[in-house]
């Protein structure tokens, strides 16, 4: 069993999805892919820098950005990078109402190179190439929350 199930009955999205409230926690990341096992190395990483991961599929994690806006997000790209491009017009969304560049986006990919070089969407701050080790994510998540 992955922890969807169990990540969500621990937000209590059913009541918040009610409200038009939105939740503001910068000690949360959000960490996001189709792999259950990527999920667990990178939510793992994320904990090593002091941080509570919110680890979930592309679908659930639509659902959470709805009510929480999370210190950083992490998307898994998958093979071409296309995993998670269902969330990035919710993740430009969160940005334009915070009126600057939060949450900061991580991207997993298997290419190397800048965002733009890429080709990706504006909202990915920072690409972090496979395979994902601490010694190159754990640098990176540490400096984007702390700018």
């Amino acid at each position: 069993m992955n922890r969807e199930g169990e990540t969500t009955k621990n937000l209590n999205l059913g009541t918040r999805s009610s409200s038009t409230e939105t939740i503001h926690d910068p000690s949360q990341v959000l960490v996001v892919g189709k792999s259950p096992i990527n999920r667990v190395v990178v939510s793992k990483i994320v904990e090593r820098s002091g941080l509570r991961p919110i680890s979930e599929s592309p679908d659930m994690a639509a659902r959470i950005l709805r009510t929480l806006v999370p210190g950083a997000i992490v998307l898994d790209g998958g093979p071409d990078n296309k995993d998670c491009d269902g969330l990035m017009a919710g993740i430009e969304t969160l940005r334009r109402a915070s009126g600057r560049q939060n949450p900061p986006v991580i991207l997993l990919s298997t290419k190397t190179g800048t965002p733009e070089s890429l080709g990706l969407p504006s909202v990915v701050d920072v690409v972090v190439a496979k395979p994902i080790t601490p010694e190159r994510l754990q640098p990176v998540i540490d400096r984007l929350l702390r700018r």
